[in-house]
């Protein structure tokens, strides 16, 4: 039985707890043991010093974590984690918050005022951390019961926990754990361990403001603060969702200018207006998911990038808006404030993560003629970036009709308005591939070309030309295509240069060509995937063609697969969930030109309702 398991049983029984625990034997050894680590859990001890190592393996290597955790008062801990690559210490007073990272020789300190509901403070910071959209998060209220008969009671009597005489260890399934001593615990579970202690006395604590050794960088506290508590918070709704976010409420719901149905479990927005009508709409039809990609991004991986750089992330994205701010259309901004607006959030806040670069790493193909049955183009876009952070809790595949533009559709994430998979209604397809060249950001953000690609182009040699004509930034790779002339390119571009692979070349770093395909990938990808066209050449429709992107051309973190019938107006949408990449869930398939008459057909009703009202 997992940990998971035992909690889930244990909080079934919450109700009837203050029943079970007036019954419990004074002289209970697991509720014993247990107690001193339910008090520190559940803010019962104003004082304490927690100590220990957690081991797991990752990448088939132990890897080690050492853990010291110093609480002083309601406003003041330390705490320090310490690994082989990394270091974090976070000293908190009441008027100061340092995070330093000794590796790196940085400290960032800041000062000021704090929000409430995003403060590092002790007091009662379990409510802040955990949220709903996390397992752990319901598992809240146990913990701050902190009722160790009760929990004891459970574990034995619901969830089979029983004590081993020959290993000394209670234990029940690959789980186990042993009270050393009074304070002290040691869990196994599968190959992780953890070693933890608990004591009442602390050391004295250092002032916030001094680390001799280390260079300082001021920062605003709440800024500093906010950073960190989302960052964990949204980390354990990534970690351990709760069914909040593995099976949301499918509901659909209208606002002017939008609509957001489900459509076989995907989201779909509609959206259609002005600049400031369709980016308003967004905000306001994707207000909850929105809020999970900003925070997946900007906290959580930003807390992460810190650590790996040792510079504050949000500084990074503000130098690399300021480069790519004057490449970015008016029209576009207009839809990213609007939408900022609708989200209650800082216009500035939300321009700048929309240029969030994606360092992509993924693949794609479009076959043709000879290889397909009837010669009908598909365009394979595969994504494999970073399932780990959470994205796909915020998938969403937009259909859009700005004013003056050609619509289309955009398989992304919500608050997010650039393009990384799209087609539009003049049968023009596009995908990306990420390569290396982070920091060369003085030309058009990727995202931005890619959109107005979808918005601007009827032709594929429009959207060479705009490549060819617009600064880029970067490395990145594409495939182009286009329904109407059964064409298809692939496309190398760097900021100095540009290059266009033609369908059947060959090239050195993509093989010999094969006749009426494009395919781009890299390494062992791109050998299965050559391997896989070859195959099946001449046969080639929908089926196989969502075949052509299954595992392992599709890696473990691919987040969205994506097949485009560009001539059908019609594309086939797989998203990842929680544990399964893309490539293993379920396709659905979205016809472009039905969504935007019933598009047009909706906001003709929405207009007409309001002028009778």
């Amino acid at each position: 039985m997992s940990l998971h398991r035992l909690f889930c049983i244990v909080l079934a029984l919450l109700p009837v707890s203050p029943l079970l625990g007036a019954g419990v034997p004074a002289n209970d050894p697991l509720a014993e043991g247990l107690r001193p680590f339910l008090q520190v859990l559940g803010g019962k001890e104003s004082q304490f010093s927690l100590t220990g190592n957690v081991a797991l393996p990752i990448d088939g290597k132990e890897q080690t974590v050492t853990i010291q955790l110093v609480r002083f008062s309601d406003e003041d801990f330390d705490l320090s984690l310490t690994h082989r690559d990394y270091a974090v210490s976070i000293r908190r007073r009441a008027e100061t918050t340092a995070f330093a990272l000794p590796l790196h020789k940085v400290v960032f300190i800041g000062h000021g005022q704090i929000d409430p509901a995003d403060s590092l403070k002790p007091l009662e910071i379990t409510t802040r951390l955990l949220s709903p959209g996390s397992q752990v998060g319901v598992f809240a209220p146990l913990v701050l019961q902190a009722d160790a008969s009760a929990v004891s009671v459970a574990l034995t009597t619901l969830a089979g926990v029983a004590f081993n005489p020959e290993s000394e260890r209670w234990s029940e399934g690959d789980v186990s754990f042993v009270f050393a001593s009074p304070g002290r615990i040691n869990v196994l579970a599968g190959d992780a361990s953890i070693d933890l202690a608990v004591t009442s006395t602390v050391p004295e604590g250092l002032s916030a403001e001094s680390w001799p050794d280390l260079k300082t960088v001021p920062l605003e506290r709440l800024e500093l603060e906010r950073q960190l508590v989302r960052g964990v918070r949204r980390a354990f709704e990534i970690l351990a969702p709760s069914p909040l976010l593995t099976n949301p409420p499918q509901s659909g719901r209208k606002v002017s200018h939008g609509e957001l149905r489900w459509i076989d479990g995907q989201r779909v927005a509609l959206l259609q207006g002005t600049p400031e009508e369709v980016g308003k709409a967004h905000g306001e039809l994707l207000k909850v998911e929105a809020g999970r990609c900003i925070d997946s991004v900007l906290y959580t991986f930003g807390t992460a990038q810190t650590i790996r750089t040792g510079r504050w992330f949000r500084s990074d994205l503000d130098a690399a808006y300021k480069r790519l701010s004057p490449h970015i259309p008016e029209r576009h901004k207009v839809e990213t404030r609007a939408m900022a607006a609708a989200l209650n959030l800082d216009a500035g806040l939300v321009e700048t993560l929309n240029v969030f670069p994606e360092l992509f790493h993924c693949s794609g193909f479009a076959v043709f003629g000879k290889a397909t049955v009837g010669g009908k183009l598909y365009h394979g876009r595969v994504l494999d970036y970073m399932t780990t952070i959470g994205l796909q809790d915020s998938a969403t595949t937009f259909i859009v009709n700005v004013d003056g533009q050609i619509p289309f559709a955009n398989v992304g994430y919500a608050g997010f308005i650039g393009s990384v998979s799209g087609m539009n209604r003049k049968a023009i397809s596009l995908g990306e591939m990420g390569g290396r060249g982070e920091g060369q950001w003085d030309g058009v953000p990727m995202a931005t070309l890619m959109r107005r690609a979808l918005e601007e182009c009827s032709t594929l040699y429009e959207v060479m030309a705009l490549w060819k004509n617009s600064p880029r930034t970067c490395e990145y790779y594409y495939v182009f295509a286009d329904g109407k002339t059964n064409q298809a390119v692939g496309v190398s571009a760097l900021p100095e240069s540009i290059e266009f692979v033609l369908p059947g070349q060959t090239h050195e770093r993509l093989g010999k060509g094969i006749q009426d395909t494009v395919v781009l990938s890299a390494g062992s990808r791109l050998e299965k995937l050559r391997e896989r066209v070859t195959q099946k050449h001449g046969q080639i429709d929908a089926e196989i063609g969502k075949w052509l992107m299954s595992r392992p051309v599709a890696m473990k973190s691919n987040l969205h697969n994506v097949l485009f019938v560009p001539a059908d107006g019609v594309l086939y949408v797989a998203n990842a969930d929680h544990k399964h990449p893309a490539a293993e869930r379920p396709y659905v398939k979205l016809n472009l030109r039905e969504l935007l008459t019933s598009l047009d057909e909706t906001q003709t009703a929405t207009r007409d309702q309001a002028e009778r009202n």
